[in-house]
């Protein structure tokens, strides 16, 4: 029976130990605002999980999504002002 495990080890052995390059950083730092409103809609809809929705909370899930389109609005149109030459000039 041939084992292919170390096989595999010696493939994989380097990726888990590489450390982020500044342009994942970067991209990372650009999408900070997306991540923040994504966690905070996570946050209220899971504190709704256990409950009957109250008013408040509608409106709390209201408002974070509302926050999520803005940032992914933000990073789209910053994304696409950084990718078209001579807009915005």
């Amino acid at each position: 029976m041939k084992y292919i495990g170390a096989l595999q080890a010696v493939v994989t052995a380097g990726l888990s130990d590489r450390e982020p390059t500044a342009a994942e950083l970067d991209a990372i730092d650009l999408e900070m605002p997306l991540i923040a409103a994504e966690v905070e809609l996570l946050d209220v809809q899971i504190m709704t999980l256990d409950r009957p929705v109250s008013e408040l909370d509608a409106r709390r899930i209201r408002r974070a999504r509302r926050r999520v389109l803005a940032a992914r609005r933000e990073l789209a149109n910053g994304i696409a002002a950084v990718n078209t030459p001579g807009v915005g000039a």
